[in-house]
């Protein structure tokens, strides 16, 4: 859902051009409280902010900021912008957030990957080197190997070669 910040007169037009724009349901706030009060009650992806009104109310537009939690940020000036300006403003904004967050997730990824790759070659090459010593209990060896295989399936889903 798209949240709409604008006291202008075309917000229901630009609400409902949005909504065929994005696919998502837009609401609109006519105030910068009004704002606050619907993101304490709803998540938002996104957030459509009217410049005029954080130029007139700072301190509420700081409250806004506050509330958004995950949701994008769009400013634009409804004085200059039409509502396909806005919807394209605003597709482009989701684009590029899209973007980033999967950006993140694939560095995240490759950081946990190379974080882990030492200490799972470790306990892989340990519970080898412990498999080979002479009078293991068969006990010990059961467990062991249970271990090793849990290191393999881990290097598996972590995409490690074998020789890694």
């Amino acid at each position: 859902m798209i949240l709409l910040i604008t006291s202008s007169s075309r917000a229901v037009e630009c609400a409902n051009f949005i909504h065929e724009a994005t696919g998502e349901a837009a609401q609109v706030a006519s105030s910068l409280r009004n704002a606050t009060t619907q993101l304490r009650l709803a998540e938002f992806s996104a957030v459509v902010v009217d410049q005029s009104l954080v130029d007139s109310d700072p301190d509420d537009s700081e409250r806004v900021l506050q509330h958004m939690g995950t949701a994008i940020p769009v400013y634009v000036n409804f004085a200059v912008s039409g509502v396909e300006r806005v919807a394209r403003e605003l597709r482009t904004a989701m684009q590029r957030y899209k973007k980033e967050i999967e950006a993140a997730r694939q560095s995240a990824q490759q950081a946990m990957r190379n974080d882990l790759k030492g200490p799972v070659t470790a306990l892989l090459l340990s519970c080898e080197l412990t498999l080979q010593t002479p009078g293991l209990p068969a006990s010990a060896q059961v467990k062991l190997r249970s271990i090793y295989e849990l290191a393999r399936e881990l290097r598996a889903k972590l995409g490690m070669a074998a020789g890694a």
